[in-house]
Formats: structure tokens, sequence, C-alpha cells
């Protein structure tokens, strides 16, 4: 039996657990490092507390199984996680602490928080961040996932979407491709930037 209900900042401590437990190309991350937490800290918390409107959460018989998190202005959450996330977070991960190096690259990252570039976030404002666990991966309901948060950025008039997805998930680049999102961009670090215009 699954439900499918609107996220709340009450779920957080799920959301942190399915980050975690999909966090290698949707296999479980903990292994990989020291405070794999990280991984939540970066993309999946702030936008469940930003912008709890857009995110969705499913749940089966064993409780929270899966979230899509969101934000509909790429620009203005940066601009929060600046004001309201990133300070508490680099003062708890401090650049200089000994961290194996998966740690360090994640700390390196909350330290950097990169901006968005405007030929990106001009055309596709919104961006996402979706993970299911694997008893739920290929049933369909990431798709229902990411059309229900199209058809809630379309009711706010807003004109595309983007995400990130490392370049070694190639299950991940495939399904978003059959969903209409298309390669706009190669990060640094060789992540694909994927986007679908509304």
């Amino acid at each position: 039996m699954l439900s499918i209900r609107p996220a709340a900042p009450a779920d957080r401590a799920a959301v942190e657990e399915i980050c975690v437990a999909t966090g290698d190309d949707g296999r479980d991350a903990a292994d990989r490092y020291d405070d794999p937490t990280l991984l939540a800290h970066l993309w999946a918390t702030p936008h469940l507390l930003a912008d709890p409107a857009l995110g969705t959460i499913v749940e089966d018989h064993n409780g929270p199984a899966g979230y899509l998190v969101a934000t509909a202005d790429t620009v203005a959450f940066e601009r929060w996680c600046a004001q309201h996330w990133w300070p508490a977070l680099r003062q708890r991960y401090p650049l200089q602490a000994e961290r194996r190096d998966t740690d360090r690259e994640l700390v390196r990252l909350l330290h950097a928080s990169e901006v968005t570039p405007a030929s990106l976030t001009d055309r596709y404002p919104a961006h996402l961040h979706i993970n299911l666990l694997p008893r739920l991966q290929g049933t369909g309901l990431g798709r229902l996932l990411i059309e229900r948060l199209v058809a809630q950025l379309r009711q706010r008039g807003v004109g595309g979407v983007h995400l990130g997805v490392s370049p070694t998930n190639t299950r991940a680049i495939g399904f978003y491709e059959l969903l209409g999102f298309a390669r706009v961009a190669v990060e640094d670090d060789g992540g694909v930037i994927m986007a679908r215009a509304l």
C-alpha cells in the first residue's frame, strides 16, 4: 500500500535518511562518508525547509520511502541558503578539520555555495531533487512525482526546471530523458545538468 502526500518540515529526519540511503547513484552511501548527512545538508534538507509546499513524500508499509524536494526560484533559494542555512553549517563543519576525502569534498561544497549561472536560471528557474529507496525504484513513482511537481510549477507560472545528476548514474540520466529533460551543461566536476521547459 503506497501513499503520496505533501512534505512538511517534520519529515526532515526521514528525508535525510532516504538521501543517504540513495546517495551513491541510487544505492546506500553511508559507508562512503564518516558523516553521510552532509549529502542531505547540501541536496535535500534546505529545499524541504525553504519551500515545503513543493515537497512530496512517498510512504509504503515501512514508512517514508521516497521524496521529491524542489524550489520554484533557484536564485531566491540560494539567497535564502546564504542567510539561513550555510552560516550555521559552516561553523559546524570548519574547512580545516581533518576528514576523509569524500567528506572533505562535501564540506568544500558547503563552504563554496556556488551560484547557479543566470544562463540556466533565466530559462529554467526551478530545480528539484528526487530520491526513492531501491524497493520503489522502477515502479513509475519517480515519473508521478516529477509530473506532480511540473503541474505545481506551471500553476506558479514557472517556465522551466533543472536538476543535476552524476555522470555515472546512467540509469537516472535515461529516466530524465524519457521525461523530457535534456542535457544542457556539464559542471566542472563532471556533473550533468538536465533541464525541461514547462
